[in-house]
């Protein structure tokens, strides 16, 4: 990936995490991210825009939006192996396996977070170096995605942030993938999860 890519993963897992942190900060320092490493008018622009949307709500707006949006759908859940297994007993192993391959590569996962954590996993393939094969999560985030893409509303201010990860970083998924993720996938009993997930 180039540094341009890699700017990419990091804005998205930055503004993916919950919105904690005081929005102008945060603004501030993604708009000098963008400035000093993207290249490309048309990057620095597409960058830029997804903020529009986060900066016209209130920091209790954007926690409440974050909420209904990734804690409490499961087809937006920011959890990859939940994306492909469902509810299913192949999620444990994937996780492991996928935590070994974090670890191989030099890297510990964020304290209290599961391994397969979106934004985590994004800020990982930015900051791993080339010699690292990354080419296998970088097709399965690809899918999920995607999926998340598809069932987004148009209006949800995140919805620009997981559009440009599709448009700019990531490959089209393979019709054999998107089966695949499709017949590996376990539901769950019930679409709305029973109760918000909180962080600290």
């Amino acid at each position: 990936m180039d540094i341009q890519e890699r700017t990419v993963l990091v804005i998205a897992s930055r503004l993916l995490h919950y919105p904690e942190d005081s929005f102008p900060n945060l603004e501030k320092e993604i708009l000098e991210c963008i400035d000093e490493n993207m290249e490309k008018q048309d990057w620095r622009e597409k960058g830029k825009s997804i903020l529009a949307p986060l900066r016209s709500l209130s920091d209790k707006g954007r926690k409440e939006i974050y909420v209904s949006t990734f804690d409490l759908k499961s087809k937006l859940g920011l959890y990859l192996t939940a994306h492909e297994f469902g509810d299913s007993a192949k999620r444990g192993p994937a996780l492991i396996k996928l935590q070994k391959n974090i670890n191989e590569a030099g890297f510990e996962r964020e304290k209290g977070e599961l391994a397969d954590y979106i934004p985590m996993l994004l800020e990982f393939l930015a900051v791993c170096p080339d010699k690292f094969d990354n080419e296998r999560l970088v097709r399965r985030l690809a899918v999920a995605l995607q999926y998340m893409c598809e069932h987004i509303a148009d209006d949800n201010p995140y919805a620009p942030i997981l559009h440009l990860l599709n448009n700019l970083v990531f490959p089209e998924p393979t019709q054999e993938e998107i089966e695949n993720i499709k017949f590996e996938r376990e539901e769950a009993d019930l679409e709305e999860l029973p109760y918000p997930i909180m962080y600290e």
